[in-house]
């Protein structure tokens, strides 16, 4: 059963990887599209948190406070990273090039796809049928986020191959979840629901620390109308996938 739990999590892997490595065959594509694929990720990391995440972490601990954790943890990884660099520039003065949303976006989506993993392996130990349907309808929902996250990643700063890399590096997440699942699942379930609200909270932040004033820089108002668009695209395609699939 192990062995089929690994490599349904690796398939949903690759499967998030080819996605995006197809985008990124079309660099021209990706340099018109890149303002439009942030916009789609700050909408689908806030669906993500308020329809997806919050609502499963609030039915079983009816609390809100680890959203609010989630929030102050990621505030207080940003600050490090800000002072982490500001304490590192070279001679000139200036600062590394990567944007802290960079390492919040990668921490934030390797904690989401762990839970993921964590999610499936449990489906898997209840049926080999139940494991396949919540693998589907997972991966349909992260396929479209990988897509805003790397945009995230690119726009942060990143050369397109090393945010390929990351991204896949943190899709793993979910295997590394699945196995932790498989072995310590009476003592992991009681947790996943707190760090479900923990992960809503830095996905919160991330799309409104970080995102939505990388957005405001835009001036042009048709690109801005497209913007508006994008982040009601995402919200949409994930109200969609939790609605109609996750269910």
């Amino acid at each position: 059963m192990l062995l089929i739990i690994i490599t349904a999590l690796f398939l949903m892997s690759l499967i998030s990887f080819f996605g995006v490595s197809a985008l990124v065959v079309r660099k021209d594509l990706l340099k018109k599209i890149l303002s439009l694929l942030v916009a789609f990720s700050a909408g689908s990391l806030l669906a993500t948190a308020f329809l997806e995440l919050i609502p499963e972490g609030y039915e079983q601990t009816s609390s809100l406070l680890f959203v609010i954790i989630g929030i102050m943890l990621f505030f207080a990884i940003e600050s490090v990273i800000h002072w982490h660099h500001s304490h590192n520039s070279d001679e000139d003065g200036h600062f590394h090039k990567l944007h802290p949303s960079v390492y919040l976006s990668l921490i934030g989506d390797a904690v989401h796809n762990f839970v993921d993993g964590a999610i499936i392996a449990a489906s898997f130990l209840i049926s080999i049928p139940s494991g396949i349907a919540t693998t589907i309808a997972i991966a349909a929902h992260e396929i479209p986020q990988e897509f805003g996250d790397f945009a995230v990643l690119i726009s942060g700063g990143l050369k397109v191959g090393r945010a390929l890399l990351l991204n896949f590096l943190s899709a793993v997440f979910a295997v590394l979840g699945g196995i932790t699942s498989y072995f310590l699942l009476s003592k992991l379930s009681y947790f996943i629901p707190f760090v479900n609200l923990i992960a809503a909270g830095g996905l919160i932040y991330i799309a409104t620390a970080d995102l939505f004033p990388k957005l405001h820089e835009e001036k042009d108002y048709r690109k801005v109308l497209l913007q508006a668009l994008g982040i009601i695209l995402g919200i949409l395609v994930i109200w969609i996938l939790v609605t109609f699939m996750v269910e």
